[in-house]
């Protein structure tokens, strides 16, 4: 069974920080790509990918803020987010894919999401 579990959402005040978790099993974890995802509304938007060789793509809207990454030994992926907007709020999913982990149709696994609350 597949589970993607979200963990390090809360408030935060405009300019701070926080770092989500996700851990992950029951899959081939180390040839999956890996991303994550959030809703403000209707949409579910990309934020940032990162492939089974490590390399790793950012929207524009949060390039040179978030960063991702992931740890093999621990089947775990982060997303670091420094100088945090009030319009970054929104539920963060965690997801993986075979192929494409930027695109939602790529995704074959969601997680159940962890909210992030920006106050200004």
């Amino acid at each position: 069974q597949v589970q993607l579990v979200e963990s390090g959402g809360g408030p935060v005040q405009a300019g701070g920080s926080l770092r989500l978790s996700c851990a992950a099993s029951g899959y081939t974890y180390s040839s999956y790509c890996m991303g994550w995802f959030r809703q403000r509304g209707k949409e579910r938007e990309w934020v940032a990918a990162i492939d089974s060789d490590g390399s790793t793509s950012y929207a524009d809207s949060v390039k040179g803020r978030f960063t991702i990454s992931k740890d093999n030994a621990k089947n775990t992926l982060y997303l670091q987010m420094n100088s945090l907007k009030p319009e970054d709020s929104a539920l963060y999913y965690c997801a993986a894919g075979p192929e494409r982990c930027d695109d939602y149709y790529g995704i074959a696994y969601w997680g159940k999401g962890t909210l992030i609350i920006v106050s200004s």
